[in-house]
């Protein structure tokens, strides 16, 4: 199966590395989705073709943060100019804790803002939240201590065609530039994230997200990425990325299509 994190690691090795400041996976992530749900849910398909609904991507949220949501699905306001937010209807975020996975409580808070304020804003809208969890023990951080300490000639030209290559002479010529995971790291990201509140398709008075999908990433800036199907956490990406598919387009249906 060809999911959107499989597109998202071809985009980091062409790119050569994640930055993990710009999530700049996002809308990669967000556009596969969308794409999936228009082929495989009939609603979804219908109402798009129709123009009962329209897609936004880093929308300035509602909650008076400078913060964005990375997909937003709504009906357009009255002069079309963006989305009415009282007629959401599928907003999808999408995090990463590759780098260092202390980050998981910030990325655990982003996630827990933003579902309050968008229940209070639209409760029956489908909530989603999407995160890649780093599984790599080393991680060479180019964004914030490698990269800033070269100039832009010697990055791009002697760094940068190196990167996500498999070039382990990386690893000794930045040492200062190694973030370290520990072993245990990984799990207990995910045990961090599945205590996101999730609901049925039925039950929008619950303040919770629809699904919460995790994905395990082999992501360390020096040897080709890759999605860790073959990982520890016991996660199956491709069968819980379908069963993501489907509980959308269930609650999706439940919600205005009944």
């Amino acid at each position: 199966m060809h999911t959107p994190f499989d597109q998202t690691v071809d985009d980091i090795r062409k790119r050569g590395f994640h930055n993990h400041r710009l999530e700049e996976h996002s809308g990669t992530v967000s556009r596969g989705i969308l794409n999936d749900l228009i082929d495989t849910c009939e609603p979804i398909r219908g109402d798009f073709m129709a123009g009962l609904i329209r897609e936004w991507f880093d929308f300035p949220s509602p909650g008076g943060r400078a913060r964005k949501l990375d997909l937003v699905v709504a009906e357009p306001n009255e002069d079309e100019s963006g989305p009415d937010l009282a007629s959401l209807r599928l907003c999808i975020e999408n995090k990463s804790v590759v780098t260092a996975h202390r980050n998981r409580t910030n990325r655990y808070d982003d996630l827990s803002d933003v579902l309050g304020v968008l229940h209070q804003k639209k409760p029956d809208a489908v909530l989603i939240a999407t995160v890649l969890i780093g599984v790599a023990d080393n991680v060479l951080n180019v964004p914030d201590r490698l990269k800033p300490f070269l100039s832009p000639g010697d990055f791009i030209g002697r760094i940068l065609p190196r990167l996500s290559t498999g070039d382990d002479k990386l690893w000794a010529e930045f040492p200062n530039a190694v973030s370290n995971n520990s072993p245990q790291d990984a799990r207990r990201t995910v045990e961090k994230f599945r205590e996101l509140p999730t609901r049925p398709p039925g039950r929008t008075d619950l303040v919770a997200y629809d699904y919460v999908l995790l994905v395990p990433v082999f992501i360390d800036n020096v040897n080709p990425p890759s999605v860790a199907r073959d990982n520890s956490l016991g996660i199956d990406i491709d069968a819980e990325y379908s069963c993501m598919l489907d509980r959308i387009c269930k609650a999706y249906t439940a919600r205005w299509h009944l």
